[in-house]
């Protein structure tokens, strides 16, 4: 278990499990979006109804404000804002070809690295600090973050096969 108290290395090892690409679970987040090419991210399942590259944003925009509500708990700098637009699902790029989807599948990365930086560094006494005007704890926080990759993990291969039935 990594990290100096056990809760600290049992959050990470969460939010890796959901995140990479050895999930117990069977996909994980990283394994769900390998290898997809734009019209696969894409494609819109229904009108109102969120495109792959959507619902990756998603992931990494909560990801970034979690990040900064376990920094703000701290009385720490939440650093910058998000850099896509709108808030929680933001847009794919205008031209969004393969080269804009390698940079925004970094900067998916990118906000989960920086999340398990943040969560490696707590010290355990933080973890049961509300946050903010919330009834939930840094812990909870965490913990709810990488069951909404999982979540959207799932979702993300319900897309991926309703997709493929489309093209059948």
């Amino acid at each position: 278990m990594r990290g100096g108290d056990g809760r600290i290395g049992l959050l990470l090892e969460v939010l890796d499990g959901a995140f990479t690409a050895h999930g117990w679970q069977g996909q994980t987040l990283t394994g769900a979006l390998r290898g997809l090419a734009p019209r696969d991210l894409l494609w819109r399942p229904a009108p109102g109804r969120h495109t792959i590259w959507e619902i990756a944003l998603h992931t990494a925009y909560w990801k970034h404000i979690v990040r900064q509500r376990i920094l703000a708990a701290q009385g720490k700098d939440a650093g910058e804002p998000f850099p896509r637009a709108p808030r929680n699902y933001p847009r794919p790029p205008a031209r969004a070809d393969a080269a804009a989807w390698k940079v925004d599948l970094a900067l998916v990365k990118r906000t989960h690295a920086r999340l398990v930086e943040t969560v490696r560094a707590l010290p355990g006494a933080r973890l049961r600090a509300r946050v903010g005007r919330s009834s939930w704890v840094v812990e909870e926080q965490v913990f709810g973050i990488a069951a909404h990759d999982l979540y959207h993990t799932g979702q993300i291969q319900l897309v991926k096969a309703l997709a493929r039935g489309r093209r059948n």
